[in-house]
Protein backbone atom coordinates (compact mmCIF):
# COMPACT_ATOMS: atom_id res chain seq x y z
CA UNK A 1 0.00 0.00 0.00
CA UNK A 2 1.50 3.65 -1.30
CA UNK A 3 1.09 6.56 1.64
CA UNK A 4 0.76 9.90 0.55
CA UNK A 5 2.03 10.87 4.02
CA UNK A 6 3.78 8.93 6.38
CA UNK A 7 5.51 10.31 9.96
CA UNK A 8 8.30 8.01 11.68
CA UNK A 9 9.06 8.48 15.32
CA UNK A 10 8.50 12.52 15.37
CA UNK A 11 9.66 14.14 18.79
CA UNK A 12 9.12 17.85 19.32
CA UNK A 13 9.73 19.11 23.06
CA UNK A 14 8.64 22.74 24.38
CA UNK A 15 10.78 22.63 27.80
CA UNK A 16 8.87 26.02 28.57
CA UNK A 17 5.60 24.41 28.49
CA UNK A 18 6.76 20.52 29.86
CA UNK A 19 4.94 18.82 26.76
CA UNK A 20 6.58 16.01 24.56
CA UNK A 21 5.19 15.06 21.61
CA UNK A 22 6.85 11.87 21.61
CA UNK A 23 7.98 8.99 18.96
CA UNK A 24 4.93 9.45 16.82
CA UNK A 25 4.54 7.07 13.63
CA UNK A 26 1.53 6.43 11.57
CA UNK A 27 0.76 7.04 7.56
CA UNK A 28 -1.85 7.84 5.56
CA UNK A 29 -2.74 5.84 2.55
CA UNK A 30 -3.64 7.50 -0.91
CA UNK A 31 -7.28 7.86 -1.31
CA UNK A 32 -8.19 7.55 2.40
CA UNK A 33 -9.39 10.13 5.43
CA UNK A 34 -7.76 9.81 8.59
CA UNK A 35 -9.39 10.88 11.66
CA UNK A 36 -6.53 12.34 13.90
CA UNK A 37 -7.84 12.49 17.59
CA UNK A 38 -6.88 13.58 21.12
CA UNK A 39 -8.18 16.14 24.02
CA UNK A 40 -6.95 19.51 23.36
CA UNK A 41 -3.50 19.82 24.27
CA UNK A 42 -2.63 16.30 23.13
CA UNK A 43 -0.52 17.09 20.03
CA UNK A 44 -2.42 17.38 17.29
CA UNK A 45 -1.56 21.35 16.20
CA UNK A 46 2.14 20.24 16.94
CA UNK A 47 2.05 17.22 14.74
CA UNK A 48 0.17 19.08 11.91
CA UNK A 49 3.15 22.20 12.35
CA UNK A 50 5.45 19.15 12.12
CA UNK A 51 4.04 17.78 9.26
CA UNK A 52 3.83 21.28 7.34
CA UNK A 53 7.54 22.15 8.24
CA UNK A 54 6.13 25.23 10.14
CA UNK A 55 7.25 23.86 13.47
CA UNK A 56 11.22 22.15 13.88
CA UNK A 57 10.81 19.04 15.15
CA UNK A 58 13.39 17.58 17.29
CA UNK A 59 13.82 13.91 15.77
CA UNK A 60 12.18 11.84 13.13
CA UNK A 61 11.03 12.61 9.77
CA UNK A 62 8.27 13.13 7.69
CA UNK A 63 7.58 12.22 4.34
CA UNK A 64 4.75 13.73 1.68
CA UNK A 65 4.64 11.93 -1.55
CA UNK A 66 7.52 9.98 -0.69
CA UNK A 67 9.94 12.51 0.16
CA UNK A 68 10.78 14.46 2.89
CA UNK A 69 9.62 18.65 2.54
CA UNK A 70 12.60 20.88 2.61
CA UNK A 71 11.39 24.43 2.60
CA UNK A 72 11.72 25.54 -0.80
CA UNK A 73 9.40 22.91 -1.75
CA UNK A 74 7.25 24.44 -3.50
CA UNK A 75 5.90 21.70 -5.42
CA UNK A 76 5.09 19.95 -3.04
CA UNK A 77 3.72 22.54 -0.85
CA UNK A 78 1.27 23.24 -4.04
CA UNK A 79 -0.51 19.75 -3.58
CA UNK A 80 -1.03 20.62 -0.26
CA UNK A 81 -4.86 22.56 1.00
CA UNK A 82 -4.72 23.60 5.21
CA UNK A 83 -7.15 24.55 6.88
CA UNK A 84 -6.53 25.29 10.71
CA UNK A 85 -8.44 25.76 14.00
CA UNK A 86 -8.43 29.66 14.03
CA UNK A 87 -8.30 32.51 11.41
CA UNK A 88 -7.18 31.41 8.15
CA UNK A 89 -6.76 35.15 6.88
CA UNK A 90 -6.31 38.34 7.90
CA UNK A 91 -9.76 39.76 8.90
CA UNK A 92 -9.80 42.96 6.73
CA UNK A 93 -9.63 41.39 3.33
CA UNK A 94 -12.74 40.25 1.07
CA UNK A 95 -13.47 36.57 0.00
CA UNK A 96 -12.58 38.57 -3.42
CA UNK A 97 -9.18 39.91 -2.21
CA UNK A 98 -8.37 36.29 -0.42
CA UNK A 99 -8.48 35.23 -4.50
CA UNK A 100 -6.39 38.05 -5.70
CA UNK A 101 -4.02 37.19 -3.14
CA UNK A 102 -3.96 32.99 -3.11
CA UNK A 103 -3.86 33.37 -8.03
CA UNK A 104 -0.36 35.15 -6.77
CA UNK A 105 0.46 32.04 -4.18
CA UNK A 106 -0.27 28.83 -6.34
CA UNK A 107 0.20 27.59 -9.79
CA UNK A 108 -2.81 26.02 -10.29
CA UNK A 109 -5.36 28.67 -8.05
CA UNK A 110 -8.57 28.17 -9.72
CA UNK A 111 -11.09 31.63 -9.42
CA UNK A 112 -13.43 29.52 -11.70
CA UNK A 113 -13.93 26.53 -8.42
CA UNK A 114 -13.49 29.15 -5.93
CA UNK A 115 -16.05 31.06 -7.09
CA UNK A 116 -18.30 27.99 -7.40
CA UNK A 117 -17.67 27.05 -3.91
CA UNK A 118 -18.57 31.05 -2.43
CA UNK A 119 -22.31 30.50 -4.18
CA UNK A 120 -22.33 26.60 -3.12
CA UNK A 121 -21.45 27.64 0.59
CA UNK A 122 -23.44 30.99 0.32
CA UNK A 123 -20.19 33.34 0.97
CA UNK A 124 -20.65 37.11 -0.05
CA UNK A 125 -17.52 37.78 -2.00
CA UNK A 126 -17.47 41.45 -1.21
CA UNK A 127 -17.99 41.31 2.82
CA UNK A 128 -14.66 42.05 4.81
CA UNK A 129 -13.64 38.48 6.65
CA UNK A 130 -13.91 39.82 10.30
CA UNK A 131 -17.76 40.37 9.81
CA UNK A 132 -17.51 36.37 8.91
CA UNK A 133 -19.04 34.39 11.95
CA UNK A 134 -16.78 31.35 12.69
CA UNK A 135 -18.76 28.88 10.69
CA UNK A 136 -18.82 31.60 7.16
CA UNK A 137 -14.78 31.77 8.09
CA UNK A 138 -14.22 28.30 8.20
CA UNK A 139 -16.22 27.61 4.82
CA UNK A 140 -14.48 29.78 3.44
CA UNK A 141 -11.25 28.39 4.50
CA UNK A 142 -12.21 25.17 3.37
CA UNK A 143 -13.38 26.84 0.31
CA UNK A 144 -9.71 28.13 -0.50
CA UNK A 145 -7.85 24.94 0.60
CA UNK A 146 -10.21 22.88 -2.29
CA UNK A 147 -9.44 25.65 -4.92
CA UNK A 148 -5.92 25.30 -5.78
CA UNK A 149 -6.35 21.62 -6.57
CA UNK A 150 -4.67 19.48 -3.90
CA UNK A 151 -3.83 16.58 -3.53
CA UNK A 152 -3.50 16.25 0.34
CA UNK A 153 -5.66 18.11 2.67
CA UNK A 154 -4.59 18.81 6.51
CA UNK A 155 -7.72 19.80 8.38
CA UNK A 156 -7.63 21.21 12.01
CA UNK A 157 -10.80 21.23 13.49
CA UNK A 158 -12.82 22.09 10.24
CA UNK A 159 -15.67 21.02 10.61
CA UNK A 160 -16.12 23.05 14.16
CA UNK A 161 -18.29 26.11 14.35
CA UNK A 162 -20.51 24.77 11.35
CA UNK A 163 -24.41 24.04 12.44
CA UNK A 164 -25.08 20.13 11.71
CA UNK A 165 -26.81 20.58 8.38
CA UNK A 166 -23.95 22.47 7.08
CA UNK A 167 -21.22 20.08 8.72
CA UNK A 168 -23.02 16.72 6.68
CA UNK A 169 -22.47 19.05 3.24
CA UNK A 170 -18.89 19.58 4.52
CA UNK A 171 -18.08 16.01 4.64
CA UNK A 172 -19.86 15.10 1.43
CA UNK A 173 -17.28 17.99 0.18
CA UNK A 174 -14.93 15.45 1.67
CA UNK A 175 -15.80 12.39 0.58
CA UNK A 176 -16.11 13.85 -2.58
CA UNK A 177 -12.55 14.79 -2.50
CA UNK A 178 -11.30 11.49 -1.84
CA UNK A 179 -12.80 9.78 -4.77
CA UNK A 180 -10.09 10.61 -6.85
CA UNK A 181 -7.44 7.86 -5.70
CA UNK A 182 -4.56 10.19 -5.20
CA UNK A 183 -6.38 12.53 -2.82
CA UNK A 184 -6.27 11.58 0.73
CA UNK A 185 -7.23 13.69 3.86
CA UNK A 186 -5.96 14.26 7.25
CA UNK A 187 -8.53 14.95 9.44
CA UNK A 188 -8.34 16.36 13.09
CA UNK A 189 -11.52 16.43 14.83
CA UNK A 190 -13.29 16.71 18.46
CA UNK A 191 -16.22 15.64 16.84
CA UNK A 192 -16.10 12.23 16.93
CA UNK A 193 -19.40 11.29 14.98
CA UNK A 194 -17.89 13.45 11.95
CA UNK A 195 -15.51 11.01 11.68
CA UNK A 196 -17.46 8.07 11.84
CA UNK A 197 -19.43 9.25 8.79
CA UNK A 198 -16.15 9.81 6.49
CA UNK A 199 -12.85 8.46 8.50
CA UNK A 200 -11.42 5.01 6.36
CA UNK A 201 -8.53 5.06 9.44
CA UNK A 202 -8.40 6.67 13.64
CA UNK A 203 -5.32 7.79 15.19
CA UNK A 204 -5.31 8.57 19.11
CA UNK A 205 -3.23 10.83 20.41
CA UNK A 206 -2.98 11.21 24.33
CA UNK A 207 -0.46 13.57 25.98
CA UNK A 208 1.86 13.85 22.68
CA UNK A 209 1.88 9.91 22.33
CA UNK A 210 -0.05 7.86 19.86
CA UNK A 211 -2.00 5.51 21.54
CA UNK A 212 -3.55 3.73 18.75
CA UNK A 213 -4.13 3.91 15.51
CA UNK A 214 -6.51 1.40 13.66
CA UNK A 215 -9.05 1.32 10.92
CA UNK A 216 -12.07 2.92 11.36
CA UNK A 217 -14.43 -0.09 10.58
CA UNK A 218 -12.06 -2.67 13.12
CA UNK A 219 -12.96 0.03 16.00
CA UNK A 220 -17.07 0.24 15.45
CA UNK A 221 -17.66 -3.53 14.19
CA UNK A 222 -14.78 -5.30 16.41
CA UNK A 223 -14.14 -3.26 19.18
CA UNK A 224 -16.70 -3.69 22.00
CA UNK A 225 -16.90 -2.88 26.14
CA UNK A 226 -18.16 -5.37 28.50
CA UNK A 227 -20.17 -3.95 31.30
CA UNK A 228 -19.35 -6.21 34.64
CA UNK A 229 -19.11 -6.47 38.04
CA UNK A 230 -16.07 -6.61 40.14
CA UNK A 231 -16.28 -10.41 40.44
CA UNK A 232 -16.63 -11.35 36.57
CA UNK A 233 -14.02 -8.61 35.91
CA UNK A 234 -11.31 -11.08 37.71
CA UNK A 235 -12.80 -14.03 35.43
CA UNK A 236 -11.30 -12.19 32.35
CA UNK A 237 -8.06 -13.01 30.54
CA UNK A 238 -5.50 -10.21 31.33
CA UNK A 239 -4.41 -10.63 27.54
CA UNK A 240 -8.22 -9.04 25.82
CA UNK A 241 -8.18 -6.55 28.38
CA UNK A 242 -6.91 -2.78 26.37
CA UNK A 243 -8.41 -0.55 29.22
CA UNK A 244 -11.20 -0.66 31.73
CA UNK A 245 -12.47 1.97 33.96
CA UNK A 246 -14.32 1.44 37.43
CA UNK A 247 -17.76 3.66 37.46
CA UNK A 248 -19.73 2.91 40.74
CA UNK A 249 -20.88 -0.52 40.91
CA UNK A 250 -19.79 -1.84 37.31
CA UNK A 251 -16.34 -1.99 35.35
CA UNK A 252 -16.25 -1.38 31.46
CA UNK A 253 -13.72 -3.07 29.79
CA UNK A 254 -12.58 -2.41 26.62
CA UNK A 255 -11.64 -5.74 24.24
CA UNK A 256 -10.55 -5.62 20.63
CA UNK A 257 -13.03 -8.54 19.70
CA UNK A 258 -16.38 -8.11 20.97
CA UNK A 259 -17.66 -11.20 18.96
CA UNK A 260 -15.04 -13.28 20.81
CA UNK A 261 -15.53 -11.90 24.00
CA UNK A 262 -19.60 -12.65 23.71
CA UNK A 263 -18.69 -16.06 23.35
CA UNK A 264 -15.73 -16.30 25.85
CA UNK A 265 -17.31 -14.60 28.53
CA UNK A 266 -21.51 -16.01 28.49
CA UNK A 267 -22.36 -14.41 31.75
CA UNK A 268 -21.21 -10.43 31.14
CA UNK A 269 -22.80 -8.03 28.72
CA UNK A 270 -21.17 -6.96 25.84
CA UNK A 271 -21.99 -3.85 23.84
CA UNK A 272 -21.12 -2.41 20.77
CA UNK A 273 -18.84 0.92 21.58
CA UNK A 274 -18.51 4.32 19.86
CA UNK A 275 -15.18 6.15 19.08
CA UNK A 276 -15.88 8.51 21.72
CA UNK A 277 -16.27 5.38 24.34
CA UNK A 278 -13.17 4.05 23.10
CA UNK A 279 -11.23 7.27 23.57
CA UNK A 280 -12.70 7.87 26.86
CA UNK A 281 -11.97 4.21 27.92
CA UNK A 282 -8.39 4.45 26.54
CA UNK A 283 -7.53 8.15 28.29
CA UNK A 284 -9.74 8.15 31.20
CA UNK A 285 -9.30 4.18 31.78
CA UNK A 286 -6.53 2.29 33.06
CA UNK A 287 -4.35 -0.64 31.29
CA UNK A 288 -2.67 -3.47 32.86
Amino acid sequence: MEHILELEHISKTYPKSNFTLSNLSFSLPYGTILGFVGENGAGKTTTIGCILNTIAKDSGTVKLFGKEMQDNDTDIREKIGVVYDGDNFPGFWTAKQLSQVMNGFYDRWDNTLFQKYLADFELPENQKIKHFSRGMSMKLAIAAALSHHPKLLILDEATSGLDPIMRDEMLDVFLDFVQEENHSILLSSHITSDLEKVADYIAFIHNGKLILTAPKDDLIYHYAVLRCKESQFQSIDRKDILAFRKRDFQIDVLVPDGKEAAKKYRDIVSDHVSIDEIMLLLVKGEQL
